[in-house]
């Protein structure tokens, strides 16, 4: 049931009230509880632009599933890169950039911290897979599992739960 709070225009308190047997004949009506129920309002509808526009990224992803195969089935099993460091520093350097920025807006308690958490978690996935599938058999591989294990896995599910915390918390 909704009713007016406080006498404030414009803003409604939704309750439950939850009674036991006896209070449903009218006796002991003063031992009910009232529960405020923080639900809030349903989300409102997407503008039409946005709903093309995420309809448009699944057709996409979906898209994208043949051509998984196509690179499956026929890229060669070894490749020479001519800009491998800098390929690497570049990727480094973004994870670098994204956990300071992280860090200062989780410190300063601002709730952009959730954009630059799930980037930084994002590159740190990354950099732990092509760490992982592109190094050599033998101690690059076992130096790879552990860096990925022991610092990027945990340093991105940490990203990820600042944004996933972020973004939950009420405005």
């Amino acid at each position: 049931m909704e009713r007016r709070a406080g006498g404030e225009r414009g803003k409604t308190m939704r309750q439950l009230v939850l009674c036991n047997d006896e209070s449903a004949g009218g006796e002991g009506f003063d031992r009910a509880e009232v529960i405020p129920l923080h639900g809030g309002a349903e989300e409102p509808r997407p503008a039409r632009g946005m709903r093309r526009a995420g309809w448009l990224l699944v057709a996409c992803g979906l898209a994208l599933l043949p051509w998984l195969y196509v690179l499956a089935t026929g890229l060669p099993a070894t490749a020479t890169a001519a800009h491998w460091p800098v390929a690497w520093v570049g990727l480094d350097a973004l994870e670098a950039l994204g956990l300071i920025a992280t860090g200062l807006l989780a410190a300063r308690g601002d709730r952009r911290r959730a954009l630059a958490a799930a980037a930084t978690a994002t590159l740190l996935v990354v950099d732990a897979w092509f760490d992982t599938t592109t190094a050599a058999p033998g101690g690059d591989f076992a130096s790879a599992v552990a860096l990925a294990l022991g610092a990027e896995l945990p340093l991105a599910a940490l990203c990820g739960r600042l944004a996933l915390r972020a973004l939950s918390r009420p405005v």
